[in-house]
């Protein structure tokens, strides 16, 4: 029997995306199926050919002015890749790859969406339309699916679905860095309470509301509790005024830019996410794996993440953020734990590769593509 493929097609490898795509090879481990992964920017990398977990890796290395426009050089060379073996799908994850998938190949097409708005323009709602056929839209959370439902309102409910975003759990325990070295790496005192965010100093990430609701906080938190922000952004100035305007200097330890930060997340007792609207919320897991209690703004993904409206507070809500601080840190060590026990529990049946293999093979859209019989082995 000839070998068959799944063609991954991604923007860049940068950022998160090296990881989107081992999340999503990672899918067809077991399958009948193999992986090619496909960056249409980038440079070729070693050790992003090695972290994206796929059989094969092509790094087209288009440059971004080659890939505005119609983007007619990236298509010719999708087209030649589509044709070079027995593929059965393509997963596209944002926009251009998405655009070009479509136009150089036959196949069905997953498309994979990150962010909020992606239909918000007039011409990507009229170019899903034209594709609609073999085109199916996947969202990394609920939140974000509602919101290309809404600009799509006559798609079926099934041609626009999510598939959660998910860590290899096992590997991300196993690098964790122990709490004593993760303090001592981060220069943060050994016996303090520490309340961690990690994230771009920018607007989105609202680490001002997560100033302003600590400094309302501290007067009935235990003595020495600190909070620690790893992150560079265009508001670092601002943030720096803000401490200082709330008498935070000494309290607040703005840590800059922490190469492998994920791996120090045990450093925190605590990881707070004040983002506006975040898509999706890797962060959270990422400190779920830790073994670190999170708290998070009750909008975007977040909420899909926690699961549990105890562990939400509104956004831009210092009074409310404020209160879950003091009741997380007087809740003593037995609270702490049993917040840890549940998360880890929810992080291994919602968050893990296993529980989005099982997610995506019932999918009617993936059904469809790979047939009943195929998808369901």
């Amino acid at each position: 029997m000839a070998e068959r493929w799944i063609l991954q097609f991604c923007h860049s490898h940068y950022g998160p995306f090296a990881d989107v795509a081992r999340q999503y090879a990672a899918l067809f481990k077991g399958s009948p199926y193999k992986v090619l992964t496909v960056y249409l920017t980038g440079e070729p990398s070693e050790a992003v050919r090695q972290a994206s977990a796929s059989d094969e890796v092509i790094f087209l290395d288009f440059s971004s002015k080659a890939v505005g426009g119609l983007k007619l050089a990236a298509i010719r060379a999708l087209k030649k890749i589509a044709t070079s073996r027995d593929f059965a799908l393509v997963i596209a994850h944002r926009a251009k790859p998405t655009y070009v998938a479509c136009l150089a190949t036959r196949l069905p097409v997953i498309s994979v969406h990150h962010a909020f708005g992606d239909y918000k323009r007039a011409a990507r709602r009229w170019f899903a339309n034209a594709f609609r056929k073999r085109l199916s839209l996947l969202a990394v959370s609920d939140a974000v699916r509602d919101d290309i439902r809404r600009c799509l309102p006559d798609w079926p409910a099934d041609r626009i679905e999510t598939l959660h975003n998910r860590i290899d759990v096992a590997a991300a325990r196993a690098a964790v860095t122990p709490r004593a070295d993760a303090r001592q790496a981060l220069g943060l005192p050994a016996d303090a309470i520490v309340v961690g965010n990690v994230g771009r100093l920018h607007a989105d990430k609202d680490q001002a509301t997560l100033l302003a609701g600590f400094a309302k906080a501290l007067p009935r938190l235990p003595a020495g509790t600190l909070l620690a922000v790893a992150g560079s952004g265009p508001l670092e100035g601002a943030l720096r005024r803000q401490i200082a305007d709330l008498g935070l200097d000494g309290r607040v330890r703005l840590l800059g830019q922490v190469p492998e930060v994920r791996r120090l997340f045990a450093a925190f007792d605590l990881f707070v996410l004040s983002s506006d609207h975040e898509p999706f919320g890797m962060v959270l897991l990422e400190a779920m794996a830790a073994g670190v209690p999170v708290l998070a703004t009750d909008c975007g993904g977040a909420p899909e993440v926690v699961g549990d409206a105890d562990l939400l507070f509104r956004l831009r809500d210092t009074d409310g953020l404020a209160a879950k601080l003091v009741d997380f840190c007087g809740g003593g060590a037995e609270a702490r734990r049993t917040s840890c026990a549940a998360a880890t529990q929810r992080l291994d049946a919602a968050f893990s590769d296993e529980a989005a293999r099982r997610r995506f093979f019932a999918l009617a859209m993936v059904r469809q593509a790979l047939g009943p019989l195929e998808a369901a082995r």
